[in-house]
């Protein structure tokens, strides 16, 4: 159990319960995880954000943790569940920080309820139908048995130059040279090195996370329309290159398609480039002043 998950709490709202904890002062964004994911992922997503400035709303969404699936299997109803959430914590407005399969949500919860988003920060997000053609037999195994799990964490604790090699080559599509340059950067740099063998443990489908993502992989089949088109919130996209595990073009869909959306994108940078690029840095810095920008 990690920090965060030892001091969330249940908020009992209208749509059921969901797992919260809120971290810092100042500007409220709510952070939404991936898939798989759980408030330990929404934890590691946050911690750039200065806990001075901003109240990092983390949650685990349905199907993750402690928050149950119950009967909340679309993505509107878990949009209408992240707006009453703000609503029991006495939130008019918040930014959105969303990522990956978190997108869905995100999008959703700016649609069906514009008056409670400030901004919306969209990092390698589901916008369209996605299906997980990109995740191997091998990965699947080593993420979904208990005997896999064990070796991954064997190999985070006792080779980490070789797990944090892993990472980065299975979520990005990187030439030799150019995987051999950022394994090394972000071995030598100790917040990304963390990040990466941090967020490990996040990403496994042990049972407490497991209905949380297949059911997310059979609504994000189904996806007809988000509606982005409908979205007024003011709106960051930031998208990683060569991204294998969300094709850019997703990103690339919600930025021509969102009115007046900016669109960041990462050269050379995998489905953790906001946390792993060689510019990863001044890429959190520009989602910082864009965040404090629209805040009101």
């Amino acid at each position: 159990m990690s920090s965060i998950e030892s001091t969330t709490t249940i908020a009992r709202t209208p749509r059921g319960p969901i797992e919260y904890a809120v971290v810092g002062e100042g500007i409220p964004v709510l952070v939404i995880h991936g898939s798989p994911g759980g408030i330990d992922a929404a934890e590691l997503m946050a911690r750039f954000l200065p806990k001075t400035q901003f109240k990092a709303i983390l949650v685990s969404r349905p199907g993750y943790l402690r928050t149950p699936l119950d009967d909340r299997l679309t993505i509107d109803q878990q949009a209408d569940l992240l707006a009453a959430l703000l609503d029991e914590l006495g939130i008019a407005r918040a930014a959105v920080y969303t990522w990956s399969g978190g997108g869905p949500a995100g999008y959703r919860l700016a649609v069906r309820h514009p008056g409670k988003v400030m901004s919306l920060v969209a990092f390698a997000a589901v916008s369209q139908a996605y299906r997980d053609t990109h995740t191997s037999a091998a990965e699947r195994l080593m993420f979904t048995t208990s005997a896999g799990r064990w070796l991954m964490r064997v190999l985070a604790a006792h080779q980490p130059k070789q797990y944090i090699a892993g990472a980065l080559s299975s979520e990005g599509d990187l030439s030799k040279e150019q995987l051999a340059a950022q394994v090394a950067a972000v071995f030598a740099d100790d917040t990304k090195r963390q990040f990466v063998l941090d967020l490990g443990p996040t990403a496994e489908q042990g049972k407490d996370r497991r209905g949380g993502f297949d059911n997310d992989l059979a609504q994000f089949g189904r996806i007809e329309s988000l509606e982005l088109e409908q979205i007024a919130a003011p709106t960051l996209i930031v998208q990683g290159t060569v991204d294998t595990d969300l094709p850019p073009g997703q990103s690339y869909f919600a930025a021509e398609t969102i009115p007046g959306a900016a669109l960041l994108k990462l050269e050379e940078g995998t489905h953790l480039a906001l946390y792993t690029n060689a510019d990863a840095a001044a890429a959190q810095q520009r989602v910082i002043a864009f965040l404090q920008e629209h805040a009101s």
